[in-house]
């Protein structure tokens, strides 16, 4: 019999309220995302919990025992109760009455195995019995999990038609857990791409994003691109957008640079930032992620150190990312280098330096504030004294 081991199962307040919801026995187990990574040695952040107990009853046992709850999504079944190290989500068992490809409607049902052939990928209906720590699994889902398979529980094209967003899921996992490929579930995904249009955009960008955030989502980006799911999702996407995505995943590999979703969005994309608006705009990303990702599909700058450039972008930490996808081949180590740990020095003169110098007050003190200051950042920020020299010469030429 397969257990699990890890930390979170020895969490006190999660076993204090287990006390309090499961006295009888088997009335909870944990399961889904916490139990997959357990296995795989991987710390879990969410903890999900299944219950055979109802809503209401999950509700009133955890208020009489003093622990505070919220009902997040109590049609579905789902409780949270807010307990001192993180809040843990505990949801009724359920079977699907209808769906439509984007809302279900449950009903709920103490059947386990019920509630496990409703979940999307076999290694996400994996339960484990919180007093024994012993892994029930009636789909696969162990053997699947070690052989790196991600593979829809009974009929892919089945588990799509009841919530279309199982597509993008499906290749979201892929990137993260696969390294074999299930021709039935790619397959699937293909035929139903159109359907992908009917989601709305958040929960497309938001799928999007945790599929690029993967270590290494290009095995995973090309099955997207066989299957016709990029026409869909991204139409935008530049003829050689794959080829960049592989450039830029080997640059931060050599370069040892974090994972940043946004900017292998950015590298999909035409080298054009109002198209990259247009795109953000469409996928309702936030304002700083419009803003960055035009920044990141703007060309780089012919002329100037990678430290001269960042002195010219707001915010200035967008500067290494983009250098990181756009910069050419000759500047990337130097320049990427020479922005660690580094920021833009403050301009030290203001109004009041400029008119002392003689220049009268108006528009002309905001020139030659201007002119100084890109020669300071010309000449990579000369310490005062040469500033001085630099504000003299602009001073006396006018």
């Amino acid at each position: 019999m397969t257990r699990i081991d890890t930390e979170w199962t020895r969490r006190e307040d999660l076993r204090a309220m287990l006390a309090v919801l499961d006295a009888e026995g088997d009335r909870c187990r944990y399961v889904g995302g916490a139990v997959r990574d357990a296995l795989l040695g991987i710390e879990a952040t969410d903890i999900d919990i299944a219950t055979r107990l109802l809503p209401e009853d999950v509700i009133a046992r955890l208020e009489a025992a003093g622990i505070r709850t919220v009902p997040t999504g109590l049609a579905h079944g789902t409780v949270t109760a807010v307990l001192p190290r993180g809040p843990v989500e505990i949801t009724t068992l359920r079977r699907d009455v209808t769906t439509d490809g984007r809302h279900a409607e449950v009903a709920f049902t103490d059947d386990w195995r019920e509630d496990a052939a409703r979940r999307d990928f076999t290694i996400n209906a994996l339960f484990v019995d919180p007093a024994t720590l012993e892994v029930t699994d009636y789909f696969t889902g162990l053997e699947d999990l070690d052989a790196g398979l991600v593979r829809f529980i009974g009929d892919a094209g089945e588990r799509i038609l009841e919530d279309h967003l199982r597509i993008l899921r499906y290749f979201r996992f892929h990137a993260r857990f696969g390294g074999a490929v299930d021709g039935e579930a790619v397959a699937a995904c293909a035929l139903h791409a159109d359907r992908l249009k009917a989601l709305s955009r958040e929960r497309i960008a938001r799928e999007l994003l945790l599929l690029l955030g993967a270590a290494d989502p290009l095995a995973s980006a090309r099955l997207m691109a066989d299957g016709g799911i990029w026409k869909v999702v991204l139409p935008e996407m530049a003829e050689n957008g794959l080829d960049r995505l592989a450039e830029l995943l080997a640059r931060e590999h050599a370069l040892g640079a974090e994972r940043n979703a946004l900017l292998r969005l950015a590298a999909l994309l035409p080298t054009e930032p109002l198209l990259a608006d247009a795109v953000a705009a469409r996928l309702r990303l936030s304002k700083a992620q419009r803003l960055a990702l035009a920044r990141f599909a703007t060309p780089w700058p012919a002329s100037g150190t990678a430290r001269q450039v960042a002195a010219g972008v707001q915010p200035e930490e967008l500067v290494a990312p983009w250098l990181l996808l756009r910069a050419p081949d000759a500047m990337l180590a130097t320049g990427w280098q020479s922005l660690q740990d580094w920021q833009v020095p403050v301009f030290p003169l203001g109004g009041r330096d400029i008119i002392a110098l003689g220049i009268q007050a108006g528009p002309q003190v905001a020139k030659a504030l201007g002119e100084i200051r890109r020669r300071w950042i010309l000449e990579d920020f000369p310490e005062d004294a040469r500033l001085a020299e630099i504000a003299a010469e602009v001073a006396a030429s006018g």
